[in-house]
C-alpha cells in the first residue's frame, strides 16, 4: 500500500520518479490492467439486499476485512457500481477477506452504458476464493465501453449468500478532454513535488506537499476569450476536517478554497469554482498560505465555460437587490439611491449566489426600513430549506424613509455557500437596501443544538403526482396544526410523492410521518417506497403503534373511543445500502405496494459510520448481543483482578434487552459503535418494558456513550420506562445517545457532576430529561428532543427523597426542543443559581415553550432561591403556547407564582416569534381568595415579542397579548416585573402590546 501520512512523508527514491516520469512521456500502458486506476474505487454501489451492517457499500471502500452480504438462502443476487461515465475497461478483480477459509462463488459479469439494457462481460462461472491467492479472482475480457457493472451470483459454497469484500474495475479511462491541466505538468515551488508512491490509484501522479507553508502549484491555462470560466480541481485528501488552499489567478488571491474531508487518500473529489480570465495565456495557483491547513493531494485541474454568478465576498456590503433569483419580491427606486427590495411578503425569499464566507463569519447586519412592524430573516445556506445559519429579527421602523441597521448574531459559517434569505412573520414587511456578514473576535453564542443531521420539510421540497400541502393551523390532533412550521404534505394517490435534494453526503433517513390507526386502535403496518435519482432505493417500515392517544388531555389512552386525538405523528429511520452524494434527489412515493395514506412533516439526512473499539485490551466486548452476554461484560469488568479493564465496548448490532443493566461496584465505561449501529431494543411483542441502566454504589464516574435504546412504550405510565434513572450517583457522562419510545430518557435525583451531552431524544411519553432533589452542578449541552410528552427539558426542586439543598449550580445550554406535545419545551420548578442559555424551542402544540412555576405538584419542594439567581439567555421561542387544563391558554413564556418563592429571575436575550395565544404571561396561585405567593426580584432585558394575533379560534378573547398580567385565570396576577430594552413588532390587527387590568400586578418598562 502506498504510504500515508499525516505529518512528515518519507522520501520517494529518485530511480522510482525518473522511471515513472519516463513512462509518461512516452505514453506506455501497463500490460496488466491492475497497474491502472481502480474505476470502482469509491463510485456508488448497489446491491439486490444486504443484511445488517454488511452493505454494498463495504464492497470498494478499499477495507479488504469489510464485506457486502446479501439476504441469506435467497439466490440470485446482484452487486452495481457506477462508475460515473462510460469508460473502456477489460478487467474485473474479487475480493474477500484474506484470512477466510476457500469458497466457490458461482457469478457471471454483465455491463451497461445506461443501467437499462445490460451485455454479457463474463459468462457465468464457478470462481475459487482461496487464502492461499489472499482470496482474489481476477476476470478478464475484452475491452468494452462501461459505466454500469454488474455481478450476478447465483451460488456461493462457504455460505447461503453473495459475499464480497473488494469489487475492482481496471480499464483504460477516456482520456481527458481538452482545457485539463495535469497536475504534475504544473511548475512547483515551497516543497511540493510531483509524486508516484500512489501511481497505482491516479495514473502517473500528482501534485503533493501540501502540509508545507508556502507549497504551490501554478497551472499555465489558455482560453480563447476573456470571460468567465469554472476551474474543476480534482483533489484528494484524508479524514479529519476540512482542508483549505488559497486560490490565486493571475497573481491575485481571489479566496481561500475549501475541499471538504474524503474518506481517506483513495478517494478522490472535484471543487469547482468561478474564475475570470483573460484571453490567452493564464496562471491559475493553488497555494498553501499561512491560514490554510491539511493534508491536499492535487490531480488535475480542468478549465470549462463558467456557469452562476462571480464570487461575492461575504463580508463587504451586499446591495439587496443584487439577487440571482427570487420568489414573490420586487425591486422598487428608493430615496437611498439604487434600489431596495420592495413589500416583501410571508415566504418571499432571495437568492445570492457564490458567497464566500472565509475563514469564518458569524455576524449578521442588515439596513432595513418598514411602514409597519418589521420582520423576520432567516439566513440559510445552499437552499429554501437548508442549513439555518440563525434569524434577525427587524423591527419595524415607523416609516419607510426611516432606515435602521440591525445586527444579530448566527451560527459561524465558513467557506462558499449559496446565501438563501426567507421572510417570516407577517405581510408587508419591510424593503432590505443591503447586508453584510462580520467575524467578530467574541463569538455570538448560537441558539440550539448542533446536530450532525440537516432537517428538509416536506412542504418545501417538490410535491407532485397529486401530493399536497396542507395547513398551516394549530389544532390539536390536525395532520397540519402537529406538525414542524405547522405544515406537512399529504400523500393519499397512488404516484404522489415529495422529492428533496440533498445538501450534503448521507447513508440514512430519519422520517417524521403519520399514518391511520387500527379502528380499534393499537396502530397499523405500512411502507413507503424511496427512489434515489430516480430509481428506485427500498423502502421504509412504517407503524402507528407508537401514535394516535385520545381522550383526556391529561392522562390519553389508546382507545379511539376515548374521545378526541392527539400526539398523531411519529419517526421512522433507514440505513442506505450505500452513501448519496450531495446534490442528489431523494423521493418518498406512494407506490401501489404501499397500502395506506400518510403525511410527511419532515425528513433528516446524516452520514454515519461506526466507532471501533477504543482499546481492545481495555474494553471487554460481549459473547454476542444477548441480555446476559452484556451484563456479563459489564460483571466482567468490575470483578477484573487485574484493574486494567475500564468498560465495555458494544459492536455493531441489535441487542434485545428485557431490563435493566446493573452498572455498580466500579466506574464502568459503557462504548458503542454509535447510536446507528448499536441498538438496544425492547421486546416486539410486548409493550412497557422497563428497559434501560440502574447505577448503584460505587458506579460514580462511569460513563455511557454511542448506542441507541428503542423502547415499547404506547403511552405514558409514571414511575418506570426511564433509560437512565439515577439516584445519589456523581459524575457520570452521557454521550451521543439516542432514546425513542420511551417513559423518559433521563430522570435524576440528587445526582451530582453529571454531563449529558451530544444526544437525541424522540417520541417519548414524559419528560426528556429532569433533575430533581438536591441536584446540583451539572451540564446538559447539545442535546435536541423531539416530540416528547412532557416538559423536554426541566429542573424542579423537589425534596421529597431527603435532598439536603436546592437544585443549584447546573447548567442547561445549546438545547433544541421540538413539537412538544404536551408541556413545554424548557420548565423550572425552583432552584437557585441555574442557567439556561442557547437555547431553541419551536411548536409547542399546547403548552408554553418555557414554563418557570413555584408550583409544588404536592412534593416537599423549594421555590426559587433569592441569589444566585436563575439566569435565562438568549432563547428563540417559535410558534410556541397552546391551550390546555381545561381552557387556559398559555404563552410563549409563562411565569407562575404559585406555592412557593418566585423570585430572583433574569432573562436576557430572548426572541419571541408568532406565539399562538400571547408572547409573555404572569399569573399567581390562589389558596381560596388569597394569593399565595407573588413574582418578585424579576427582571427582562433585550426582549423582543413579534406576530403576535388574535387565534380567531374558541379562545380569542384570551388571546393577542404581547404581555398579560391574567387577571382571570384562578385570581389576577400578583408581583412586578421590570423590562429593559423591551421591542413589539409587527403586532396585528385588535391586539394589545401590554395586558394589565389587575391593580396588583406592576409592569415597569424601561428604554
Amino acid at each position: 500500500m502506498p504510504f500515508r501520512f499525516k505529518g512528515r512523508r518519507t522520501n520517494v527514491p529518485m530511480w522510482i520518479l525518473v522511471f515513472c516520469l519516463v513512462l509518461t512521456q512516452v505514453g506506455w500502458v501497463p500490460e496488466k490492467a491492475q497497474a491502472a486506476t481502480n474505476l470502482a474505487a469509491g463510485k456508488p454501489i448497489t446491491a439486490s439486499s444486504s443484511v445488517d451492517v454488511y452493505r454494498a457499500a463495504n464492497a470498494n471502500d478499499g477495507n479488504p476485512s469489510s464485506y457486502w452480504e446479501s439476504a441469506n438462502n435467497a439466490f440470485p443476487q446482484w452487486l452495481r457500481v457506477d462508475l460515473g461515465a462510460v469508460s473502456t475497461i477489460n478487467q474485473v478483480v474479487l475480493r474477500l477477506p484474506p484470512a477466510w477459509e476457500q469458497r466457490s462463488q458461482t457469478l457471471s459479469v454483465t455491463g451497461s452504458t445506461d443501467d437499462v439494457n445490460y451485455s454479457t462481460l463474463a459468462a457465468s462461472s464457478a470462481y475459487s476464493f482461496d487464502p492461499a491467492g489472499g482470496n482474489t479472482v481476477t476476470i478478464s475480457f475484452a475491452n468494452a465501453g462501461i459505466r454500469y457493472v454488474k455481478l450476478n451470483f447465483t451460488a456461493n459454497t462457504g455460505w447461503p449468500a453473495a459475499q464480497l469484500s473488494e469489487l475492482e474495475v481496471y480499464g483504460q479511462t477516456t482520456p481527458p478532454p481538452p482545457g485539463t491541466y495535469e497536475a504534475e505538468s504544473a511548475q512547483l515551488s515551497g516543497g511540493a513535488k510531483v509524486n508516484t508512491d500512489h501511481a497505482g490509484y491516479t495514473g502517473t501522479g500528482f501534485v503533493d506537499g501540501y502540509w508545507s507553508q508556502g507549497a504551490a502549484a501554478q497551472f499555465t491555462v489558455s482560453v480563447s476569450s476573456a470571460g468567465k470560466y469554472n476551474a474543476i480541481l480534482r483533489y484528494a485528501n484524508a479524514m479529519g476536517g476540512d482542508r483549505t488552499l488559497s486560490l490565486y489567478v493571475n497573481g491575485t488571491k481571489i479566496k481561500q478554497t475549501a475541499l471538504p474531508s474524503l474518506a481517506n487518500w483513495d478517494t478522490w473529489s472535484t471543487k469547482s469554482e468561478n474564475v475570470n480570465l483573460n484571453a490567452g495565456s493564464n496562471t491559475i495557483t493553488y497555494k498553501y498560505d499561512p491560514g490554510d491547513s491539511g493534508n491536499v493531494n492535487l490531480d488535475q485541474l480542468q478549465i470549462a465555460e463558467g456557469t452562476g454568478s462571480e464570487p461575492r465576498s461575504a463580508f463587504t456590503t451586499i446591495e439587496a437587490e443584487s439577487y440571482d433569483s427570487q420568489s414573490g419580491v420586487e425591486t422598487e427606486s428608493s430615496s437611498e439611491g439604487g434600489l431596495n427590495l420592495s413589500h416583501i411578503d410571508e415566504g418571499d425569499y432571495v437568492v445570492y449566489k457564490n458567497i464566500d464566507f472565509g475563514s469564518g463569519a458569524s455576524i449578521f447586519e442588515a439596513r432595513a426600513a418598514s411602514n409597519t412592524g418589521g420582520g423576520t430573516i432567516e439566513v440559510r445556506l445552499d437552499g429554501l430549506t437548508g442549513t439555518l445559519a440563525g434569524t434577525c429579527v427587524l423591527p419595524g421602523t415607523g416609516g419607510w424613509q426611516t432606515w435602521i441597521t440591525k445586527t444579530c448574531g448566527i451560527n459561524s459559517i465558513s467557506g462558499m455557500h449559496d446565501l438563501y434569505l426567507k421572510f417570516t412573520g407577517g405581510s408587508n414587511l419591510f424593503n432590505l437596501n443591503w447586508f453584510k456578514f462580520s467575524n467578530p473576535t467574541t463569538p455570538i453564542p448560537t441558539r440550539g443544538a448542533n446536530m450532525p443531521y440537516d432537517i428538509y420539510e416536506a412542504e418545501d421540497g417538490v410535491i407532485g403526482g397529486g401530493a399536497a400541502i396542507v395547513g398551516p393551523n394549530r389544532n390539536v390532533g390536525d395532520l397540519a396544526g402537529e406538525a414542524s412550521g405547522r405544515k406537512a404534505v399529504t400523500l393519499n394517490t397512488t404516484g404522489s410523492f415529495v422529492q428533496f435534494t440533498t445538501k450534503a453526503d448521507t447513508n440514512t433517513l430519519v422520517m417524521r410521518f403519520s399514518i391511520p390507526d387500527a379502528p380499534g386502535g393499537g396502530g397499523i403496518n405500512s411502507t413507503l417506497n424511496i427512489y434515489v435519482n430516480g430509481n428506485y432505493a427500498k423502502s421504509i417500515d412504517l407503524t402507528s403503534k407508537y401514535m394516535w392517544l385520545y381522550g383526556s388531555e391529561t392522562s390519553p389512552d389508546n382507545s379511539p373511543g376515548a374521545g378526541d386525538p392527539r400526539h398523531i405523528y411519529d419517526e421512522a429511520n433507514i440505513m442506505f445500502d450505500q452513501t448519496i452524494p450531495k446534490g442528489s434527489t431523494i423521493k418518498l412515493q406512494k407506490d401501489p405496494a404501499n397500502t395506506t395514506t400518510y403525511a410527511i412533516d419532515f425528513i433528516s439526512l446524516e452520514q454515519v459510520s461506526p466507532i471501533t473499539n477504543p482499546d481492545p485490551a481495555k474494553y471487554v466486548t460481549p459473547a454476542n448481543t444477548s441480555h446476559q452476554a452484556v451484563q456479563d461484560a459489564l460483571d466482567r469488568v468490575r470483578m477484573d483482578p487485574t484493574g486494567k479493564l475500564v468498560g465495555v465496548y458494544l459492536p455493531a448490532g441489535t441487542y434485545e434487552t428485557g431490563s435493566k443493566f446493573q452498572v455498580y461496584g466500579k466506574p464502568i465505561k459503557v462504548i458503542g459503535a454509535g447510536p446507528w449501529y448499536t441498538r438496544f431494543v425492547a421486546p416486539a411483542n410486548q409493550t412497557s418494558t422497563d428497559i434501560g441502566f440502574y447505577a448503584g454504589t460505587g458506579s460514580n464516574g462511569s460513563t455511557f456513550a454511542n448506542f441507541a435504546y428503542f423502547g415499547n412504550y404506547v403511552a405514558r405510565i409514571d414511575g418506570p420506562g426511564k433509560v437512565f434513572g439515577f439516584t445519589n450517583v456523581a459524575d457520570m457522562t452521557i454521550d451521543n445517545v439516542w432514546v425513542e419510545h420511551q417513559v423518559c430518557m433521563f430522570w435524576g435525583q440528587n445526582v451530582d457532576h453529571t454531563v449529558i451531552k451530544n444526544s437525541r431524544i424522540r417520541n417519548v411519553f414524559a419528560d426528556g430529561i429532569n433533575f430533581t432533589n438536591g441536584s446540583t452542578n451539572n451540564l446538559v449541552s447539545n442535546v435536541e428532543a423531539r416530540g416528547t410528552g412532557d416538559d423536554s427539558f426541566a429542573l424542579f426542586n423537589a425534596i421529597d427523597a431527603g435532598a439536603p439543598d436546592d437544585n443549584a449550580g447546573n447548567v442547561f445550554e445549546n438545547l433544541t426542543s421540538l413539537l412538544t406535545w404536551r408541556a413545554a419545551g424548557l420548565a423550572v420548578y425552583g432552584g437557585t443559581g441555574n442557567t439556561f442559555r442557547n437555547i431553541y424551542i419551536a411548536d409547542t402544540l399546547v403548552y408554553s415553550g418555557v414554563t418557570l412555576s413555584s408550583l409544588d405538584f404536592g412534593y416537599p419542594f423549594r421555590g426559587f432561591g433569592a441569589s444566585p439567581q436563575t439566569t435565562i439567555e438568549n432563547i428563540s421561542l417559535v410558534r410556541t403556547g397552546g391551550h390546555f387544563w381545561g381552557n387556559q391558554t398559555f404563552p410563549a413564556i409563562w411565569l407562575f407564582s404559585a406555592s412557593k418563592e418566585f423570585r430572583g429571575i433574569r432573562i436576557r436575550d430572548m426572541d419571541i416569534v408568532d406565539p399562538t395565544y400571547h408572547g409573555i404571561m404572569f399569573q399567581t396561585k390562589y389558596n381560596g381568595s388569597s394569593p399565595e405567593n407573588p413574582v418578585t426580584d424579576t427582571v427582562f432585558s433585550n426582549v423582543t415579542i413579534s406576530g403576535v394575533r388574535k387565534s380567531g379560534d374558541a379562545y380569542d378573547a384570551k388571546s393577542g397579548f404581547g404581555i398579560w398580567a391574567n387577571e382571570i385565570e384562578g385570581g389576577p396576577a400578583v408581583g412586578s416585573a421590570v423590562f429593559n430594552n423591551l421591542k413589539f413588532l409587527n403586532m396585528g390587527p385588535g391586539t394589545t402590546n401590554i395586558k394589565n387590568t389587575t391593580s396588583t400586578f406592576k409592569v415597569t418598562v424601561n428604554p
